[in-house]
């Protein structure tokens, strides 16, 4: 069994000298998963199969972010392959020059999210991309359409019309794309904008009733998505494009294993294809 640790805090300094101490301790506790750095704050996903291990982990990041918030969830099957730290200037790429800091929406709890949702003066929006959505989202929830998050920011102006005099209730997996999707809305002078807090992955956990949740959520390790009950879900994951795959995709003629899906065919080189291949055959090698 592995215990899963989902957090993010947004807080703006340089945090760099951070990634040695952070990887030694990580080697230490035998801790994997991925934790993003940038100036803007931290966003992480980690595991473990020691659950002493990963609140140990985590006393010692609260040292320098006291302010995150942990999201728990578990898996029989290790989720990550190893440990990771990523350095970039951004928590989330969004093609603005805006912070999470410069402004954020009200959290809503999980309790109150269905009452909050079924409001008629609410609107619904879905921050996360394409690939995701397909998988589940909450009912009636709009769906910008974006391929990236770096595509939101034309979402919200293209339709900020539709927004004026409604409440705007925005979600993502765990939170951290909410916090740069209200600093976005708050600059097209949309202010009524409220998070729900801790994300999807939040609301499966500590909602009682999960009515308003449709399908499955996406998660960006080896479990590829989660049910209502954060138990593994069932799709399967294309290793060329990273979209997620049904059993019924995995029929397709274009589906080759580690090479290819109906979702990427005409976006790789054969080239590339190739490559993956290669790369598959190397894979497979190593597990037997």
């Amino acid at each position: 069994m592995f215990h899963i640790s989902t957090f993010y805090d947004c807080c703006e300094r340089d945090y760099s000298f951070l990634k040695q101490s952070l990887s030694k301790k990580a080697d230490e506790l035998s801790i994997v998963g991925t934790i993003i750095l940038t100036p803007e704050g931290i966003n992480s996903t980690i595991a473990c199969a020691n659950l002493e291990n990963l609140y140990s982990f985590e006393t010692y990041i609260a040292k320098y972010f006291p302010s995150i918030d942990i999201g728990r969830s578990c898996t029989e099957k290790k989720p990550f392959k190893r440990f990771k730290i990523k350095k970039r200037q951004e928590l989330v790429p969004s093609g603005t020059k805006l912070k999470p800091t410069d402004y954020s929406g009200s959290h809503i709890a999980p309790e109150f999210w269905n009452e909050f949702s079924e409001n008629k003066n609410t609107i619904l929006i879905d921050v996360r991309n394409n690939y995701e959505t397909s998988v589940g989202t909450f009912k009636g929830a709009l769906n910008p359409d974006t391929r990236n998050f770096r595509e939101f920011k034309h979402f919200v102006k293209e339709n900020k019309k539709n927004f004026k005099g409604k409440q705007i209730g925005i979600f993502c997996t765990g939170g951290i794309r909410c916090e740069k999707a209200s600093s976005i809305f708050k600059s097209e002078d949309i202010n009524d904008v409220h998070q729900l807090k801790g994300g999807i992955l939040n609301y499966l956990a500590n909602s009682k009733d999960k009515k308003l949740w449709e399908g499955e959520c996406f998660v960006f390790d080896e479990r590829v998505t989660v049910d209502k009950d954060l138990n593994k879900g069932s799709f399967y994951q294309c290793f060329a494009c990273r979209r997620p795959l049904s059993e019924k995709d995995l029929e397709s003629t274009h589906y080759s294993a580690g090479v290819s899906c109906h979702q990427c065919i005409n976006e790789k080189s054969e080239e590339d294809r190739l490559r993956y291949l290669e790369r598959h055959k190397q894979i497979i090698k190593k597990r037997n």
